[in-house]
């Protein structure tokens, strides 16, 4: 009996650690970029329409993102241990939720989970949710067993809310600690797009389907035994319709294969723009009605005056109409080229709207948020007069 009790209470402390440690991972990976989850809610908002709530898309990500965190640390520390185990609880019935739809529906093929750093897939995080299920669930019941008078500390649950929530708030003020986008600072733009030769294509199916003209039986073949076995020879067997080519075993993916720039007139720029041997400042506003007006006025002074003295190409890159970039830039008297461009690599070049790279020769040297634009003697002295 005694031996039955340890056994059991070693296997709910394993639970209560791995369930702790989990939670505050995910949280972690989010909170590092909260800007990029709020990307991902928006898309939630779309499929269950209700993007009335998009202007808060910010909001919900810190705000759920520090409470997986401040609840995994309440768990780890055993505090609370009857709400924290009913917060657990309900949060992972949500997201199960979330990632089933996601997986059933086919709607979000990322749940964001955990961040861009290990993307999975809507059945994997629905798997994984359902584990956690399992588990937290566990919990929930051992405790209401259990039936004891709950430990609680405020100081140390006020603490374990306000520190992720602090980190949220700068990082989504700033920029990722740890950028994990393809677009990083270091990162080679143009090789990243590049595919080598001889790597795996994409293997794609087509499903045709025949009738008999003798026995009126009906069969559906792929493309590959449709060739192999010569089907179409046979005059008893006639054709009756073809599948669109569905995709069936991916082949290499470049770490970019999304980033198509074009000016108004819709000729492409993009290896003129990416692959310039020198010093260029590449501003990016995915949606100029909520760019920040002051940052662009800033980065226009940079333009003008890198342009002056070192020759530094400027360009704005946005996923808005030509019509709107023209009113910005007659508002604003910009002196900076505008180029247009999709909004989802645009949203993952930098985590601000806008924001600022420096490149020379397809590396990104340096990222800047709006909220913490260079100035001329930074860019200068740490770069451009080097």
């Amino acid at each position: 009996m005694i031996r039955s009790r340890k056994s059991a209470s070693t296997l709910e402390w394993i639970v209560r650690f791995f369930v702790g440690l989990l939670f505050i991972f995910s949280g972690l990976i989010k909170l590092n970029d909260p800007l990029g989850f709020s990307y991902k809610l928006e898309e939630y908002f779309e499929v269950f329409h209700v993007v009335a709530l998009s202007p808060l898309a910010v909001f919900f990500s810190i705000f759920i993102c520090t409470l997986e965190v401040s609840l995994g640390i309440l768990l780890l520390l055993g505090i609370s241990k009857k709400n924290v185990n009913t917060g657990l609880l309900a949060l992972v019935i949500f997201f199960t939720f979330l990632t089933f739809y996601s997986a059933a529906f086919d709607v979000v093929k990322s749940c964001g989970c955990f961040g861009d750093a290990i993307p999975l897939t809507p059945w994997q995080s629905f798997a994984k949710d359902l584990v956690l299920l399992v588990l937290i669930t566990y919990l929930f019941v051992k405790e209401r067993q259990r039936g004891v008078s709950q430990k609680h500390n405020k100081f140390l649950t006020w603490i374990s809310f306000l520190l992720p929530l602090a980190f949220g708030l700068y990082t989504y003020y700033y920029l990722p600690i740890i950028d994990f986008l393809p677009y990083k600072e270091g990162a080679n733009i143009p090789e990243s797009m590049k595919i080598p030769e001889g790597a795996p294509q994409d293997e794609y199916e087509i499903i045709y389907t025949l009738k008999s003209k003798s026995t009126g039986e009906e069969k559906k073949i792929n493309d590959k035994e449709y060739l192999a076995t010569k089907i179409y020879e046979n005059p008893d067997w006639e054709f009756i319709s073809s599948s669109d080519p569905v995709l069936v075993k991916a082949g290499y993916q470049p770490k970019i294969k999304d980033l198509n720039i074009f000016d108004s007139q819709g000729v492409s720029y993009t290896h003129e723009i990416i692959e310039n041997p020198y010093y260029n400042l590449i501003a990016v506003g995915w949606k100029l009605d909520k760019a920040n007006e002051s940052a662009i006025q800033t980065i226009n002074t940079l333009a003008i005056n890198t342009a002056k003295n070192y020759n530094t190409r400027t360009v704005l890159l946005t996923s808005n109409s030509a019509q709107d970039a023209d009113k910005l830039a007659k508002e604003n008297k910009l002196m900076f080229e505008i180029f247009y461009a999709d909004a989802v690599p645009l949203k993952s070049m930098v985590r601000s709207n806008p924001g600022l790279i420096l490149m020379k020769n397809g590396v990104i040297i340096k990222k800047w948020p709006s909220s913490d634009l260079p100035s001329y003697e930074e860019l200068e002295n740490g770069y451009l007069g080097k």
